[in-house]
């Protein structure tokens, strides 16, 4: 992997590309060498819908947002808009770990639910458990959507394997 120096600054699109998409240490490094600049969160929602890009820059938001970062209200829109292009399993997967600490505003509500279906019927069981907890916070910040989750969430302790029902526990136990 290719790293800054002071003479030679390497972008953080070059970073994540040059990553193997394994080392979890080197993932780390780019947030370490980037995560303080005024750019970092706006490029890595850019870089988001980029299939090159998707599995660094959406481990790289979820860090972000771990870390107690938060994303203004636009990038939130910005974020959520880019989430139809995604092919990566792990980036889907960031993406439904991510839900909680961002607004699902009203305009990207019809997106996100999509999203969350398509996600009900991955073939990766991470997926499909963390789109479960995906309804749950849509449904919690939409009480419209209530009556629908608490169904789906049902259905998927009667035909989920125990991995998935984990999650779906989760969320029903901490109801709306």
């Amino acid at each position: 992997m290719t790293y800054a120096t002071d003479q030679h600054p390497v972008s953080l699109s070059h970073e994540i590309r040059a990553w193997d998409g394994k080392s979890a240490d080197d993932i780390r490094a780019v947030y370490d060498r980037h995560c303080t600049t005024d750019a970092f969160v706006p490029t890595l929602v850019q870089l988001l819908p980029d299939p090159s890009h998707q599995k660094g820059a959406s481990w790289l938001i979820k860090r972000y947002l771990d870390q107690g970062g938060t994303l203004p209200e636009e990038l939130g829109r910005q974020f959520y808009a880019s989430i139809s292009s995604l092919e990566h399993w792990e980036s889907k997967l960031h993406v439904l770990q991510c839900l909680p600490s961002v607004p699902i505003s009203v305009e990207c509500k019809p997106g996100v639910e999509t999203f969350l279906r398509d996600c009900l019927l991955d073939d990766v069981k991470f997926v499909r458990a963390w789109a479960y907890s995906g309804f749950y916070e849509l449904a919690r910040q939409y009480q419209s959507l209530q009556k629908e989750a608490i169904q789906i969430l049902e259905l998927g302790l009667r035909d989920e394997p125990a991995s998935v029902k984990v999650r779906i526990r989760k969320a029903l136990k901490a109801g709306f």
